[in-house]
C-alpha cells in the first residue's frame, strides 16, 4: 500500500511541521496542477463561495492527482449530499463551514466515515474506490483512515461551544475564519484587530490542549508566521485568483517600468 498525498500530509503535521495551500475559486485544473507542482501541500477548492460544479471539480481533483497535491473540498453545506459527493469524487480532505455545536461535528463524522465510525454512503465504485480497482476492505480502511475532516470555526456560538465540538472523535482540524469570526464580533473585516487575534488564541489553546491540529485563512505570509508561531499547522494563505491578480499587476507594474 503506497502513501496517499493525504496521508502524507497528516504525517507532517503529526510531525508538527506546518503545511500551506491556497483557496480555489477558478475553474481550471492546469491551475491546480501547476500549484501541486510548485510544492504546495494542498489546495483548497471553494464549494461555498465559487462557481465550481460538480463536473468540473471531478477534474480539478484528477488534476490534484496530477500535480501531486493533497485536495480539500470546502462544502457548500452539512447535507449528506455536500458531504458524500466530494468524498466518492477522491477529495482527501473536506472542509465543512459553520459549525457551531457538537451535534453537527457528529452529524458531520456520521455522513463522512463508513461503519464502524459512521455511516457513510457506500459505494465501492466511485472515483475515491479507484472505479473497484481496489479490494474493498483496502479502500474502506484507507478510506477512514485517510480522510482528514476539518471543521470551520466562524462565530462565538461555536467558540463556545469548541468544547463539545472537540469532544468528538474523527475530527483531525478546527479550522478558524477569521472574516465571519470578526463579522460576529461586530466588527466586520478587522482581522487583525486584537479582539480577533484573542479569539484565534483563544481557539488554538483548547484546540491544542485536545491533540487536534488548527487551521486558519491568511492573507500574507507576515499572517501566517505569527499564527505559526502560535502553533497553527494548517494555512491557508490566499486565493488563487488573487495570487494570479497580484502577479498580473507586479508584470505591469515592471514592464510600465522599461516601456516608458
Amino acid at each position: 500500500m503506497t502513501i496517499s498525498m493525504n496521508r502524507g500530509l497528516k504525517n507532517k503535521l503529526e510531525q508538527g511541521k506546518a503545511v500551506v495551500g491556497p483557496f480555489i475559486k477558478a475553474v481550471s485544473p492546469a491551475l491546480i496542477e501547476i500549484i501541486g507542482l510548485s510544492g504546495m501541500d494542498y489546495v483548497l477548492i471553494d464549494l461555498e463561495h465559487s462557481p465550481v460544479s460538480m463536473e468540473e471539480l471531478e477534474n480539478i481533483l484528477r488534476a490534484a492527482d496530477s500535480g501531486d497535491v493533497c485536495a480539500f473540498v470546502r462544502v457548500a453545506g452539512h447535507n449528506e449530499s455536500d458531504i458524500l459527493h466530494p468524498l466518492d469524487k477522491g477529495a482527501g480532505g473536506l472542509l465543512v463551514p459553520m459549525v457551531s455545536s457538537g451535534e453537527s461535528a457528529e452529524r458531520i463524522v456520521h455522513f463522512s466515515k463508513f461503519a464502524p465510525q459512521g455511516e457513510r454512503g457506500m459505494d465501492i465504485y466511485s472515483r475515491s474506490a479507484k472505479f473497484g480497482y481496489i479490494s474493498k476492505a483496502e479502500y474502506l480502511a484507507r478510506a477512514n483512515e485517510e480522510t482528514l475532516l476539518a471543521v470551520q470555526i466562524e462565530g462565538t456560538k461555536g467558540i463556545n461551544n469548541l468544547p463539545d465540538i472537540l469532544s468528538v472523535d474523527g475530527i483531525d482540524i478546527i479550522y478558524i475564519g477569521p472574516y465571519d469570526l470578526s463579522q460576529s464580533l461586530g466588527i466586520p473585516g478587522k482581522v487583525h484587530d486584537q479582539r480577533v487575534v484573542a479569539k484565534v488564541e483563544e481557539i488554538v489553546a483548547q484546540t491544542k490542549e485536545k491533540g487536534r491540529f488548527v487551521g486558519i485563512y491568511v492573507d500574507d505570509i507576515e499572517t501566517a508566521q505569527r499564527y505559526i508561531a502560535l502553533g497553527v499547522q494548517f494555512i491557508t494563505l490566499s486565493v488563487d485568483v488573487t495570487i494570479f491578480a497580484q502577479a498580473c499587476d507586479a508584470l505591469v507594474d515592471k514592464f510600465e517600468k522599461i516601456s516608458t
